[in-house]
């Protein structure tokens, strides 16, 4: 039987979460059946993540409107004007906490302090609607972007499209170190993610973006992991 819990208001306000009363969390330890893998590109683009690659938990508002979580990302090293933003990815399920797709929306905003600013990508709208048409399971969604950001500091945000439990859950990776880079925006205002408590508080959300074209690339040991840039 597919197990779940949905952590009680009291017991989280306790552990001093400001949405707690309003987050449900898939239960089951790590991923079932191993790690999807994210596909292979070419050469000309790399990919900016903070997350380990294997999942935690998932996570699912019980009222999801008007909220987001969402990743920053600096690509201030690569000296070009713009980063081209090709895709958006989000590690998620289908099977929790019903048993299909629903949707999402997504946008880009502007990290030029030092909280998420106003929503740059897209311009008009509450955010791009995305529903997965992959098989039911567990792994990767892209969403296809294909924008040229105009700010080098930006944050990736995934918004839920409808309440629990017909959406589709957001999710952190076995790392219990928080490396300060996930977001939320409840309650109209933006704070480092707090998920209920525990230590699992780094967003399995990435983005793919083309290489500048006029500039060398960046170092090997940088390329697919955005911390390079940070350090």
């Amino acid at each position: 039987m597919r197990t779940w819990c949905a952590i009680a208001a009291a017991a989280l306000a306790a552990a001093g979460a400001a949405w707690a009363a309003d987050v449900a969390i898939d239960g089951r330890p790590f991923g079932r059946g191993g790690v999807s893998a994210p596909p292979s590109y070419d050469a000309a683009t790399f990919e900016l993540k903070w997350d380990n690659g294997t999942r935690r938990w998932s996570l699912a508002w019980y009222t999801g409107a008007g909220a987001w979580v969402g990743n920053d990302f600096d690509a201030t090293t690569l000296k070009t004007r713009y980063v081209k933003v090709l895709k958006f990815k989000m590690y998620t399920e289908s099977g929790w906490p019903n048993q299909s797709w629903d949707g999402f929306r997504i946008g880009i905003f502007d990290f030029a302090g030092r909280v998420p600013g106003s929503r740059l990508w897209p311009a008009v709208g509450e955010g791009r609607f995305f529903k997965p048409g992959l098989a039911s399971g567990e792994g990767w969604v892209e969403c296809a972007v294909d924008w040229n950001c105009p700010a080098l500091k930006f944050v990736a945000a995934q918004q839920q499209y409808y309440n629990w439990p017909n959406c589709d859950p957001f999710s952190v990776d076995t790392n219990p170190t928080f490396l300060k880079h996930s977001w939320e925006y409840y309650r109209g205002t933006w704070a480092p993610l707090s998920t209920v408590g525990n230590p699992y508080r780094n967003l399995m959300i990435r983005v793919r973006v083309e290489k500048p074209r006029t500039f060398p690339g960046v170092a090997p040991s940088s390329i697919g992991r955005v911390k390079a840039l940070y350090y």
